[in-house]
């Protein structure tokens, strides 16, 4: 099982099927992990569930692909 304490600031974010989604901002609680909207495809924040993390190393790696991720993630400014 994942925990928060193993995602930090500035991790990029990769989908399962390699590709980027986001970079992470911070921890929202201990469940869902907010994303930078700096390099967010619509200049807004995202928050993905840490449910969704398959494992982490130098990067947050998702059991989602990119359009999983993209069609259920939280949006917000």
């Amino acid at each position: 099982m994942i925990s928060a304490s193993q995602i930090a600031e500035h991790m990029e974010v990769i989908a399962a099927d390699g590709i980027h989604v986001g970079t992470v901002d911070h921890m929202d609680g201990e469940s869902r992990i907010k994303l930078t909207k700096n390099n967010s495809d619509d200049g807004r924040h995202h928050l993905i569930p840490i449910d969704w993390v398959a494992r982490v190393d130098a990067h947050v790696h998702l059991t989602k692909n990119s359009d999983e991720v993209r069609s259920q993630w939280s949006s917000f400014n």
